[in-house]
């Protein structure tokens, strides 16, 4: 039997198959938002992001990956600051909305400013985690960005909602 070194260098990673198999990891979904510096003021940016993770407790880090060809995180990255909205399973539409590309995604959007960056926690999230940006890095097609935390916490009132999740191309709840 192959091992995966020698399956790795006898052809490449088919990105169809990468996709299928790592589809079978259930992630959480996220919104990381900022607060864009610009003409006519300070805009509120944001975009939905599954692959966010806790990264370290000492120093506290979290960590994020965004798409090169993302529009929104070169409208967040040069503030310095950004949030990140830990989504309960009944924010699937929003989740939806900030996924697309060019909308005004914060119309009808409530929110309020995180203390420390000012970017928005969206109301309804199960939680929010207020960071600074520590270091980007390319990672493939991706940047790969770390977030120094400054302030979290969870919201009483959804903490007992259930996290949306991703798996297998489908937004899904947990089971029971």
């Amino acid at each position: 039997m192959p091992t995966p070194a020698s399956t790795t260098l006898e052809k490449p990673v088919d990105p169809l198959a990468f996709r299928h198999v790592l589809g079978h990891f259930c992630s959480g979904v996220t919104i990381i938002t900022g607060v864009e510096d610009g003409p006519p003021g300070p805009a509120p940016a944001g975009f939905t992001c599954q692959s966010f993770a806790s990264l370290s407790l000492d120093p506290p880090l979290v960590t994020f990956s965004v798409a090169k060809t993302s529009r929104t995180w070169p409208r967040i990255a040069p503030t310095g600051g950004f949030c990140v909205n830990l989504l309960a399973v009944e924010q699937e539409d929003l989740c939806r909305s900030f996924a697309v590309s060019g909308a005004d995604k914060f119309a009808g959007v409530e929110w309020s400013p995180a203390p420390v960056t000012g970017s928005p926690v969206l109301a309804g999230s199960l939680g929010w985690i207020d960071c600074t940006v520590e270091a980007v890095h390319p990672g493939g097609d991706h940047w790969l960005v770390l977030g120094r935390v400054l302030g979290l916490d969870t919201v009483p009132a959804v903490t007992e909602a259930e996290p949306l999740l991703y798996y297998r191309s489908a937004f899904r709840r947990p089971a029971a």
